[in-house]
C-alpha cells in the first residue's frame, strides 16, 4: 500500500530514499502553497490519507526566519554564562522516591576518603560486589577512573583537586537522585572540600568512610609505586610525602588498620553494608 504524509513543501530539499514525490500544488487552494510527501510501505494502515499542511507564502522568509533562531546571535542571548537567570529547574513528574520505590533501596553516596595505597579502591569494588549480591544497585565513582574522562583536563594541583572533588560530587548527587547507591573512592585530601560535597546533600545522604591506615603501611604496600617516585622527587604535590591529607573529624564510619593486622576488604564492606542496613538505605 501506499500511504501519503505530509510536510511543508518549504522544508523539503529533494526526495528521501524510498520515495517519491507527490503533487506540488492544489488549485483551488489558490491562496495556499501546500506539500506533500509520498511514501512507500507495505506496513501502513489504511490505504491513503491526506491531510494538506499550510506553509508560508513566502518560503524565504521563513528559511531566514529559522537560520536566524539556530544563529549565534540568538543563542548568545539565552546563554546561561551570560546571563545565569535564564536557567530554570523542570521538574520531572517521576521523582526520587518514584524511583527509590522501584529500585526498593535509597539513593545516597558512600564517600571513600584515605591516602594512596589505604585500599579505597578494594574495599569499594568489595561493597559493590556486597550490595549487589543482596539486589542493590549501585555505582563506582573512582578517582583514577574518572580522570580518564570527565576530569581529564585537570591536574593535581589544589585548585584542579578541589574542581575534581566537585564534578565527582556532582555527580554523585545525580546517581543518588536516580535512586542508586553512589560509591565514591578518591583521596580527596582537603577537609574544606568534603564539607562542600556534603553540604549538596540531604541530611544523612552524604556518608564519609574514612580508611584509617597509617601512612607508613600505605607506603610499603604502594600498589602503583607512586610514594617511590615522591619520595625520589619525580612527583611533586603528592598527599602524604609533600602535600598534606587532613583526616575527616565527623565522618560515619572509621575503618581501621593498625600495625601488621590486615582486615579483610570484605570484612570492611560488611561494615558499611551493616551501617546501611541500620539507617534503612536497602529499602524504600
Amino acid at each position: 500500500m501506499n500511504a501519503v504524509v505530509k510536510g511543508p513543501r518549504p522544508l523539503i530539499c529533494g526526495p528521501p530514499r524510498g520515495a517519491e514525490s507527490g503533487p506540488l500544488a492544489v488549485p483551488s487552494l489558490s491562496r495556499a502553497k501546500l506539500g506533500f510527501l509520498r511514501v512507500k510501505g507495505s506496513n501502513a494502515i489504511g490505504s491513503r490519507f491526506l491531510r494538506p499542511i499550510k506553509a508560508m507564502e513566502d518560503s524565504s522568509v521563513s528559511l531566514r526566519n529559522d537560520c536566524a533562531a539556530i544563529s549565534g546571535r540568538n543563542l548568545r542571548q539565552m546563554s546561561t554564562m551570560e546571563n545565569p537567570t535564564n536557567i530554570v529547574w523542570h521538574k520531572s513528574p517521576v521523582e526520587k522516591l518514584d524511583r527509590q520505590h522501584l529500585l526498593q533501596q535509597k539513593g545516597c553516596v558512600i564517600w571513600i576518603t584515605g591516602l594512596s595505597g589505604s585500599g579505597k579502591s578494594t574495599v569499594a569494588c568489595a561493597l559493590s560486589q556486597g550490595l549487589h549480591m543482596r539486589g542493590k544497585l549501585t555505582y563506582i565513582l573512582d578517582g583514577d577512573n574518572v580522570r580518564h574522562g570527565l576530569n581529564r583536563d585537570l591536574s593535581f594541583k589544589a585548585e584542579d583537586r578541589a574542581e575534581n572533588i566537585r564534578r565527582i560530587a556532582e555527580v554523585a548527587r545525580l546517581f543518588a537522585d536516580a535512586g542508586i547507591i553512589c560509591i565514591a573512592s578518591l583521596i580527596s585530601p582537603y577537609r574544606k572540600d568534603r564539607d562542600v560535597c556534603r553540604a549538596l546533600f540531604p541530611e544523612g545522604d552524604f556518608i564519609e568512610v574514612f580508611m584509617d591506615v597509617p601512612l607508613h603501611v600505605c607506603e610499603n604496600r604502594d600498589p602503583k609505586g607512586l610514594y617511590k617516585l615522591a619520595r625520589a622527587g619525580k612527583i611533586k604535590g603528592f598527599t602524604g610525602v609533600d602535600d598534606p591529607y587532613e583526616p575527616p573529624l565527623n565522618c560515619e564510619i572509621v575503618l581501621q588498620q593498625k600495625g601488621r593486622d590486615c582486615v579483610p576488604p570484605g570484612e570492611m564492606a560488611e561494615t558499611v553494608i551493616s551501617y546501611l542496613e541500620e539507617k534503612g538505605y536497602l529499602q524504600a
